[in-house]
């Protein structure tokens, strides 16, 4: 019987103490610092904040998969990541405090001072605990690893050995013999006294009546499925664990094994969210959509009437969008152009800032209203230009958001008709659902011409996708619509 490993952040249980524990400390060592040498939990305000913290560290555990791979990281990345862990708790704490207005006796250096400190210890504490676990693995083979033999091809097995016994990753196993499928030449060029084996009977016997906990086949993309050997060491009762040579590849992007009806599949993707976070993502995307809906209400009232006496017509502009993975919505924002402006665009295409179909941008767009009002320089100030330069027509949108067809963030929908002209790999931009922000915007969107380019920023939002990055890109985004940048 296969005894499973733990999942996510209760495989790291040593590392979440050690981290709990620290920032409690480190929450101590201010409050001794700065307010007195004294007991600070006896202090209703202390106390109440420390546990705070406490939950807030079990949140980002939970949600945001912070110590994935934390024991084969290096230690420029564990210094990040610490770092990232840090802002996420810090984050959170801080918005939980404004949220319940009991924020007046907030310290920023008592708070710098926290997490500051914390950061330094953590990395240190991490390194140790590391290095505690690497010398663990190191030990003899009784040390209580697993035995593993390895099936594989001639060819391959140099690299694959190479990998599996790297001694700057940890692992909790030893290879106890390997077994080729081929004939080919075997130069493993390596120090090592494991026994190699041709498959066949001999093979078998050894294993059978050896210390054998688990078999890893890694098949080479050019052998036929080994379905016999498989169900002779299946019937031995040995856990397997089975690999193809193309599953490891970066092309196949992150991989899963799910079922489909009563099949098991395997599944890839260019990106696998854990469920925690899309959770959090949705609970940030409700809260923002409710702000953002009051604020759309209270700015429909003044914004109304100026789009309504200079063209006739709806306040709001509906048009079909496509969201994610091609299906169609209706998208809301504060009308900024005339009636007739869809049936002009063809007559402006040639003024694409573009230069191709699949999007559609010019400076001096005389389909905006109020865009023939000139300024002394010359630039268009009609109420059209004043909602896009402040970004105020996209609004609405945390309707949509409300709803659920789209996101905070995420890649800007097309339309239809732009969507009819995308070639195959455009298509990923839209696998994620669609945001009234994303990494585009916030990269100078008015200064990026070129379309591949867009999906470029797009697919890079999409492979490394984190509740981290979200929050950054919101933060980005609010400062670039301060300082009117980006939005033509």
């Amino acid at each position: 019987m296969y005894k499973r490993s733990l999942k996510d952040w209760f495989k790291h249980l040593d590392f979440i103490v050690i981290d709990i524990v620290l920032l409690q400390l480190c929450f101590n060592i201010s409050y001794w610092i700065l307010v007195k040498f004294a007991n600070m939990y006896k202090v209703d305000y202390y106390r109440h904040r420390a546990v705070l913290l406490l939950l807030c560290q079990i949140v980002v555990a939970f949600f945001a998969s912070t110590y994935k791979n934390i024991i084969r990281r290096k230690r420029s990345d564990e210094f990040f990541s610490v770092i990232k862990y840090s802002l996420n708790v810090a984050f959170i704490y801080m918005a939980t405090i404004l949220s319940i207005g009991r924020s007046s006796r907030f310290s920023i250096w008592f708070f710098l001072l926290t997490f500051g400190s914390f950061i330094i210890l953590a990395f240190v504490l991490h390194q140790l605990n590391k290095r505690r676990l690497f010398r663990k693995s190191s030990d003899g083979i009784n040390g209580g690893k697993r035995s593993i033999v390895l099936f594989t091809s001639s060819g391959l097995v140099k690299r694959v050995l190479g990998e599996l016994t790297d001694n700057s990753t940890y692992h909790d196993y030893f290879i106890s013999g390997i077994v080729l499928f081929d004939d080919g030449e075997i130069d493993l060029n390596l120090d090592t006294e494991i026994p190699v084996f041709r498959n066949g009977e001999e093979a078998l016997q050894r294993i059978a009546r050896g210390w054998v906990d688990e078999i890893l086949v890694y098949q080479p993309d050019d052998m036929r499925y080994p379905k016999e050997t498989i169900d002779t060491l299946m019937d031995m009762g040995i856990v397997i664990h089975y690999s193809l040579d193309a599953f490891n590849s970066s092309e196949w992007g992150k991989i899963d094994i799910e079922k489909v009806g009563n099949y098991k599949v395997l599944t890839n993707s260019l990106n696998m969210a854990p469920i925690g976070q899309l959770i959090l993502k949705r609970i940030m995307d409700i809260i923002g959509s409710v702000i953002g809906s009051i604020f759309t209400l209270l700015l429909t009232f003044i914004i109304g009437p100026l789009i309504y006496f200079t063209d006739k017509g709806p306040i709001f502009f509906v048009q079909e969008r496509i969201g994610k993975n091609g299906k169609v919505f209706k998208m809301f924002k504060f009308r900024t152009m005339y009636m007739d402006a869809e049936e002009r665009k063809k007559d402006l295409m040639q003024h694409n800032e573009f230069g191709s179909d699949f999007m559609f941008k010019m400076d001096d767009d005389p389909r905006i209203l109020g865009s023939e009002k000139k300024n002394k320089k010359g630039e268009p100030k009609g109420i059209g230009n004043f909602l896009r330069n402040t970004s105020i027509d996209e609004f609405p949108q945390f309707f949509n958001v409300l709803i659920g067809n789209m996101s905070l963030v995420g890649t800007r929908p097309p339309t239809l008709d732009e969507w009819k002209r995308y070639d195959l790999h455009h298509r990923a931009r839209m696998s994620v659902k669609p945001g009234i922000t994303g990494m585009w915007q916030v990269s100078g969107r008015s200064d990026i011409k070129d379309f591949e380019e867009v999906v470029r920023l797009d697919k890079e939002y999409i492979e490394n996708w984190s509740i981290f990055l979200d929050i950054k890109i919101l933060i980005k985004t609010v400062l670039v619509v301060l300082k009117h940048e980006g939005a033509k």
